[in-house]
């Protein structure tokens, strides 16, 4: 009698079920920690942000948990402003990159050899120069601000993600069920639309995950470069940006406390978004 064996599969099942627990926590931290940037940054009004001179430079208290600035700006109002727009920032350039990545990965494989020779060398090109640099050039020419940054955000980053979907595309073009479809005459569009698509959206869902951290960094590190949003806008780049000039005082509240938020946002989606790969892709759970 073998029927009692354990099945040969069960160390790695367990580590699924590991993977699976530990991934529904970080969503569900993810979650929250959204919840509570969104909530906090939408209730902080004009006056959350309003200057007040007579309690400039204070240390983090109870009153002002972030500490307050060189004009008495609450430090920790600012600091949830801030991470707000870089996260809607950062959300809109990604959503536009993966549409993008989308769009070329899926012309590529299903194009014919000309548009994927073509495709593919665009995607090399844009690989081939660092990101800030084509993002900065492109948020430049686009009049910066917020509509040059999410047009360089969007622009620089679905190279990768492409040539993901890409491959992705062609192995399905290969498909035994793909090929009864093309017997049967349906178009290359109904293909892409019925088999392809729905076969990708996990992938574009890991890939926007993915990107959306780097999104936020990058528009953190432009702005903090000075080319990106206006001065007047509390994003984390220019706090950070204009806490660099008191840090030799003393006031280490001004740079630590926003840093360290953003940090913490973009790790959260990293992990997120490796933990959804693993899941989505057990061999990458095996090794």
């Amino acid at each position: 009698m073998h029927h009692h064996e354990p099945p040969a599969m069960n160390p790695i099942s367990g580590r699924q079920c590991h993977l699976r627990r530990n991934t529904l926590l970080i969503i569900a931290s993810t979650v929250l920690l959204l919840l509570i940037i969104l909530v906090t940054g939408v209730m902080i009004d004009g006056n959350g942000l309003a200057t007040h001179p007579e309690i400039r430079n204070q240390a983090p208290s109870q009153h002002h948990w972030f500490g307050t600035d060189w004009l008495g700006r609450d430090m920790f109002a600012r600091t949830m402003k801030g991470l707000l727009l870089s996260i809607q920032v950062g959300l809109i350039g990604a959503v536009a990159s993966t549409l993008l990545a989308a769009i070329f990965g899926l012309l590529a494989a299903m194009g014919g050899k000309r548009v994927d020779r073509f495709i593919s060398w665009l995607i090399d090109l844009f690989l081939s120069v660092p990101h800030l640099v084509t993002l900065i050039l492109i948020a430049y020419i686009s009049g910066g601000g917020v509509r040059g940054i999410v047009i360089g955000i969007a622009f620089t980053h679905w190279p990768s993600l492409a040539r993901v979907i890409r491959a992705e595309a062609m192995q399905i073009k290969q498909a035994e069920y793909v090929r009864i479809s093309e017997r049967f005459g349906k178009s290359r569009f109904w293909i892409a639309r019925h088999h392809t698509l729905p076969h990708l959206l996990p992938q574009l869902m890991v890939g926007f995950l993915l990107m959306f951290p780097h999104a936020i960094l990058h528009e953190a590190a432009i702005t903090f470069l000075g080319l990106g949003l206006s001065p007047h806008q509390p994003a984390i780049g220019i706090i950070l940006n204009e806490s660099m000039r008191y840090l030799s005082t003393g006031m280490w509240w001004l740079a630590i406390f926003p840093g360290v938020s953003l940090i913490i946002v973009v790790r959260l989606f990293g992990i997120l978004g490796e933990r959804l790969r693993m899941l989505l892709d057990p061999q990458t759970a095996h090794d």
